[in-house]
Order: C-alpha cells, then structure tokens, then sequence
C-alpha cells in the first residue's frame, strides 16, 4: 500500500519517530470513521533484523547488511501493508534502490527526513545502554558521508522534515501521501520481459508455409479471380485473405514469407513487440501472415 522511508545521521532520533508514526497510523486505521481497506503497519530495521551496529564500521560488512535490509523489505512490500524502513538510508543511491521496489509493487511513497545535529547524534549514541551504540569513528564517518535527501528528486518525494525540536512527526500530510498520493508505474527498465516459448520459430515457419500452400492451392481450384478467400489450414483455423486479380507465382509468396519471418524473428529474440507481449499461437500466427500479405501484395 505505501512505504515510509525514513533517513537521518544515526543516532537522529529515526527510531522514536518511526514508533510515533506507527502509533498514529495505527490509531487511524482503528477508527470507527476509517472506511478504507484494511491494512497493516509494519516497522523494519536493522534492530528486527539483528544487523549489528559494527556492520557499518566498514563497506565490507555493511554491503550484506544492507542487501538484508533490502531483501527483508521486498518480501514485506504488499498492497495491504503499509511498511515503515526505520535505517540510516544515508546513501541516495539505495533510497533510490527502495523507490524503484516500491514502484514494482505499485506502492505510494514517501520519505521522512529525521534532523538533529551531529554533537546531539554523538551524544545519544554515547548514551545508549548497554553500549550498544556506533563507535565513535564509525559515527563521525557515516556523519560525514549522509547524502541528504532533496524535495526535488522524485525518489525522496513527497519529503516531511523532522527537527529534534519537534514533538511528533507530521500525521497529517504523511497520512495523505500514502493514502491519497499518486501510484506510480513501474520503471519500464526494471520490468521482466515475458520468454518467447521454444518453439516460436517453428510455429512462425510451419504456419507459414501452410498458408503459401493454402493459397496456391486455392489459386489452382479457383483460379486468379482474386478477391476475400477462406484457406482452410485446419479444422480450426480458417483465415481469410484478400488476393489480387492476378495470378500469384510461388516465389512471390515464398519471398513475402521470408520477409514476414525476418520481421518477426527480432520478435523472437526480444520476446516483446513494442509494449505488448507477443501471442505465438498457431491462430495468431496465421491471422497476422494473412494480413500481412493482404497489405502487401501488389494489385
């Protein structure tokens, strides 16, 4: 249904206001004035997925950790889910990364930008129980390394900033984005192109060769009289093709046989014709060879 992206420097504050969000989303959606379908709120970071805090104290180990974390939120992402990604985020590229995912599941988005400055990020992380906290050079690192996010890309769109000064994160206008805001298409680059079945060529060459022999066939019995013809290549497949007041010489038929062929192997090969997949059934087949040679073959 939506993801919440939030980023910030760790030790920003991101968890506590992904609770705040939690806890607001949830009361709605429990609402007696709610009339929307019925939907679930689901917080993931590294702390449900047991990513150590050491993961980031170098690009080694934070690689995987990451890949986990995207994993993770891939198989939660669902049209019935509203999905909370409570993590640094710190690198554009991989906000962009959880965008295009999102996008494949037509889901809304938005991102929550948590502010505090780095000396109150130092000084949280120096209070964590249990020292649980980032060390210090890994702090100052991924602080010093935080792409921030921008209003103006659309991968960090619509974006909601959250100073530490304030008391709660803005329900209102995160709650219209992902009820409300616009569900993008996927990414034409990232969707999966359909497999052409083994025997595609096979089909584009027998049906083919059917219909030439149907025709000359037709031409023999009935001569060169022209006009709409029914060839009867089996019992359920019955074209029609418009031929010339002329007589049709087999190398006519073989040479636009060929160049029908050509033209559909790229077919083959791509295994999409522009924005549609491509059916190659033997109707299919036979019907676009007849009109093929119907707005081909010269008077």
């Amino acid at each position: 249904m939506a993801l919440v992206t939030f980023s910030g420097y760790p030790s920003s504050g991101k968890t506590r206001r992904a609770t705040q969000l939690k806890e607001h989303l949830e009361g709605r959606l429990a609402d007696p004035s709610h009339n929307g379908q019925g939907l679930k709120v689901v917080i993931l970071s590294d702390h449900s997925l047991n990513i150590e805090r050491s993961s980031y104290d170098d690009s080694r180990s934070e690689k995987p950790a990451r890949a986990a974390l995207f994993a993770a939120m891939q198989r939660q992402m669902s049209r019935d889910t509203i999905l909370i990604v409570d993590a640094p985020n710190y690198i554009k590229g991989f906000r962009y990364q959880l965008y295009c995912a999102a996008r494949e599941f037509k889901l809304r988005v938005c991102t929550v930008y948590v502010v505090a400055t780095p000396e109150l990020c130092r000084q949280w992380n120096s209070e964590r129980p249990g020292g649980r906290g980032y060390s210090a050079e890994t702090l100052d690192n991924l602080i010093a390394r935080y792409e921030e996010p921008s209003s103006m890309v659309r991968w960090d769109s619509p974006l909601f900033t959250v100073p530490w000064s304030d008391s709660d994160v803005p329900i209102d206008s995160i709650w219209k984005a992902i009820t409300e805001g616009n569900v993008k298409p996927p990414n034409v680059g990232t969707q999966a192109v359909a497999k052409t079945p083994s025997d595609a060529l096979h089909t584009l060459e027998h049906v083919s060769t059917l219909v030439v022999s149907a025709i000359m066939a037709e031409q023999g019995v009935a001569g060169a009289s022209g006009g709409r013809v029914t060839l009867r290549l089996s019992e359920t497949l019955k074209p029609q093709v418009t031929l010339p007041a002329r007589s049709l010489t087999l190398s006519e038929l073989q040479r636009m046989k060929r160049q029908f062929v050509t033209v559909h192997k790229k077919a083959i090969t791509l295994g999409t014709v522009e924005k549609g997949t491509v059916d190659w059934s033997e109707e299919s087949v036979g019907y676009k060879f007849v009109d093929y040679l119907s707005e081909n073959l010269k008077p």
